[in-house]
């Protein structure tokens, strides 16, 4: 049986954070991505810190946030993302798409070699700047 919990509450700095868990029986771990929305270092900067698989389970709930977001600049810290399927991947070249086409960017932070990996074999990594911390991401001008 599956079975799917939506929790939402307001984190300390008064970002919104938000956590999807998708709960299977014939599964041992449920899958759960966290997502702490937050102010970057300027007015014209989010951050979004991810925390858990980006998968087919949690990605809707990433879509409709990243959609959601109007900023200028939008930082999707991977640090503590473990991997990412396919599904995932999508929702990711679709955040890219809309920020594209809007004239806004999207850059990635802390993304690790499995991730990385699987954009590759994708062939989508081209579409993304990476940077190892939030930090660096903030500092380096849009491209």
């Amino acid at each position: 049986m599956t079975g799917i919990t939506l929790e939402k509450h307001l984190s300390e700095d008064t970002g919104l954070t938000i956590s999807l868990a998708r709960e299977d029986t014939s599964v041992s771990m449920a899958d759960v991505l966290r997502i702490a929305d937050h102010a970057g270092s300027n007015t014209a900067t989010r951050v979004l810190t991810l925390e858990g698989p980006l998968v087919l389970t949690t990605m809707f709930e990433f879509q409709s946030v990243v959609r959601a977001d109007q900023s200028r600049t939008l930082i999707i810290d991977f640090t503590k993302v473990p991997y990412a399927d396919s599904a995932g991947i999508g929702a990711l070249v679709g955040a890219y798409v809309t920020r594209q086409h809007s004239g806004r960017r999207l850059a990635l932070a802390g993304v690790s070699n499995r991730v990385r990996d699987a954009l590759r074999v994708t062939r989508v990594e081209q579409f993304f700047e990476f940077f190892d911390t939030v930090e660096q991401a903030e500092r380096y001008p849009s491209t």
